[in-house]
């Protein structure tokens, strides 16, 4: 059969370590032998953005914009031990993620990608719980200031028309840390019409939880936003499908997901998705199991996987070792840009391909053959078999092809 054409672009970020290596191994195997694939390509790999002084990741987010799908690999977001390991690093670069979500200002809505033959280990829950995590903001903008003495802090702004608000941080005795962090109306409110009219698209109810009892003025203001745009826009739509929005702290809110029978969307804050993603993806399995979607309010979309760059995986494959990493999530990323791209063009053959690669990947998992990661997770009884990556994507292969003829 001749290669599926594409007429646009989508673009292509490569990242680190053992993703990037995944990523070469998915597009061999996976999709040219099948696809006409046309990316912009951008190369976000640490040590090209550490040569750009990471122009290149602000490049790879505008032309996201500018061509309305992307599909991004893992990176590195450097820290102390990194910036050791890599010397020939100039800057402690910031989280490339970080820097993405805030010039698309969207949301990142995460989801397990669930098996019957892996059952949560939540054993209430029945069906995935999608995490809307906002992308802009709180600590991923920070600033941070460390002191070593005595003294007064405090936070000051200055208007454009001049007025100035002052104020007082905190008195310390001695050295100290400090943070500042920031979000804008704008980004909040857009953030709340993502995860209302996601909740209307998937038929779902949307919790929202953040803690305005303690952060009165910030976190009261999410709080404010959401409930402006749940009574303006979305109620009667919601009331129509039969479903339910619903606000409580963060808190409270970790008690009743984990009492919940789970199909419900958790909207969180930047930082308490960071984390409740990883949460849920690895009480339904396994962090390689989640899917990851930027959603820009102008509908732009950039697929990820949820996951880091596999370092340990990544340290054994270069010593010629061959390592059993679940390429799984990366996968998902691909096909789900491809099913984006061909939606936008109006291309069905290059939307059902993306549903082809998951479906296959799906069945090999089913037919008992997967990452030894996955192994301890089936359900007792089930048949499986732990193979390294190279064969798991061979044998997705050849149930891909068999599809497609």
């Amino acid at each position: 059969m001749g290669k599926i054409k594409m007429t646009t672009p989508l673009v292509e970020m490569d990242g680190d370590e053992m993703t990037r290596v995944l990523w070469a191994m998915i597009k061999e195997k996976l999709i040219l032998p099948f696809v006409d694939l046309k990316t912009e390509y951008y190369d976000l790999g640490l040590l090209h953005r550490n040569e750009t002084k990471d122009q290149v990741t602000i490049d790879a987010a505008y032309a996201t914009k500018r061509l309305g799908v992307a599909v991004k690999c893992a990176t590195i977001t450097p820290n102390r031990q990194r910036m050791e390991e890599y010397p020939q690093l100039t800057e402690m670069w910031k989280s490339p993620n970080g820097t993405i979500r805030a010039i698309l200002d969207g949301t990142a809505f995460r989801a397990p990608i669930v098996l019957p033959c892996i059952k949560p280990v939540v054993k209430n829950w029945e069906a995935p719980i999608t995490i809307a995590r906002h992308a802009y903001g709180d600590m991923y903008k920070a600033v941070d200031l460390e002191t070593d003495e005595p003294g007064t802090a405090t936070l000051t702004f200055k208007g454009e028309s001049g007025a100035e608000k002052t104020l007082g941080v905190q008195t310390v005795d001695g050295p100290a840390v400090w943070q500042a962090q920031h979000n804008k109306e704008s980004s909040i409110r857009a953030f709340a019409r993502s995860c209302f009219q996601y909740a209307i698209n998937q038929k779902q109810d949307l919790w929202f939880s953040t803690k305005d009892t303690i952060a009165k003025v910030y976190d009261g203001t999410f709080k404010r936003i959401f409930e402006e745009e749940y009574e303006s826009t979305y109620k009667a739509e919601f009331e129509k499908l039969g479903l339910t929005y619903f606000y409580t702290l963060i808190d409270d809110a970790v008690a009743r997901v984990i009492r919940s029978k789970g199909g419900f969307i958790w909207a969180l804050k930047n930082y308490d998705g960071d984390v409740m993603s990883d949460m849920v993806a690895t009480a339904f399995g396994s962090l390689a199991m989640m899917t990851s979607v930027l959603v820009s309010p102008d509908g732009t979309m950039e697929f990820e996987a949820s996951h880091g760059t596999v370092t340990r995986h990544y340290y054994r494959w270069l010593k010629g070792e061959k390592t059993s990493t679940n390429p799984i999530a990366t996968i998902f990323a691909w096909s789900g840009a491809l099913k984006r791209r061909g939606e936008l063009d109006g291309l069905e053959d290059l939307v059902k391909f993306g549903q082809a690669m998951e479906d296959a990947s799906l069945e090999t998992l089913m037919d008992g053959i997967m990452t030894k990661d996955l192994l301890g997770l089936v359900e007792p009884g089930f048949q499986a078999t732990g193979v390294d990556s190279e064969a798991f994507l061979d044998a997705i292969a050849e149930r891909l092809r068999r599809k497609l003829a």
